[in-house]
């Protein structure tokens, strides 16, 4: 097992990375995982994660999108617009190293989310996604002006939105309320494999059900009981992910 770690260039904003591979002699497939929102790459279930595929002989290569724990950027003025751009980036890195047989793209929450938009953009790059607790109702709270709990008048949007101790630009509103992430997920028809539990206070579970339902090739792995990062269940999540990459 090795573990590389470095940063990923992506139009002067430099991305943390780890690189986990579980031998570093041979091709493989490598999966690109990627945290949520207020996230980074050493929380538990994104580790639980990694420790998962690597279990399976997957190499894994973590960053962190704009704003986000070693990253370049402030966490107020990111947008999904940059983290787009962000994980474009890192796709494209790693489509270039060498060892690599098959890409697969996976994301937590906000991650899940990206990784959905970003399947459907790249959907030749990909031979699967695996979104956990996809939170693709970002663009609908927007839209709707609703999001983090906090009401706002979608038409005229605030400068900022303060969340408890959270503060985001409106520009993180104004690109939400663009982005329709059904476009994304029509596009893609590879196998996505989705885990959420059922008990997610963040992301309300009837978004893993109907993301299943809308890909043309979906598996839907219910965590019962459990919560957004997992944390009651995190060896079932782990699990599941094995299941997956032992297939």
């Amino acid at each position: 097992m090795t573990t590389k770690e470095f940063y990923i260039d992506c139009d002067g904003i430099r991305l943390h990375s780890k690189l986990d591979r579980p031998d570093d002699s041979v091709k493989g497939p490598l999966c690109i995982l990627i945290h949520g929102f207020t996230g980074h790459m050493e929380e538990d279930h994104i580790i639980a994660a990694q420790k998962a595929m690597n279990d399976c002989g997957i190499s894994v290569l973590r960053a962190e999108m704009y704003g986000h724990g070693g990253s370049d950027g402030d966490f107020r003025d990111h947008t999904l617009y940059k983290w787009v751009t962000n994980a474009l980036a890192v796709v494209d890195y790693a489509k270039k190293l060498d060892f690599v047989t098959d890409l697969y793209l996976c994301g937590h929450s906000q991650g899940g989310l990206l990784t959905m938009l970003i399947g459907g953009m790249r959907r030749d790059d990909f031979k699967a996604l695996l979104p956990l607790s996809p939170a693709w109702m970002i663009p609908e709270g927007a839209r709707i002006g609703d999001l983090l709990g906090m009401p706002f008048d979608p038409l005229h949007i605030p400068e900022q939105l303060v969340a408890e101790d959270l503060v985001l630009s409106g520009d993180y509103i104004r690109v939400a309320q663009t982005i329709h992430v059904e476009d994304e997920i029509a596009r893609y028809d590879g196998p996505v494999f989705i885990v959420h539990g059922d008990d997610d206070e963040a992301v309300p579970y009837s978004y893993g059900v109907k993301a299943q339902e809308l890909y043309a090739d979906a598996t839907l792995v219910t965590i019962h009981g459990d919560d957004h990062c997992y944390t009651r269940h995190m060896d079932e999540m782990a699990d599941a992910i094995r299941s997956f990459f032992s297939k």
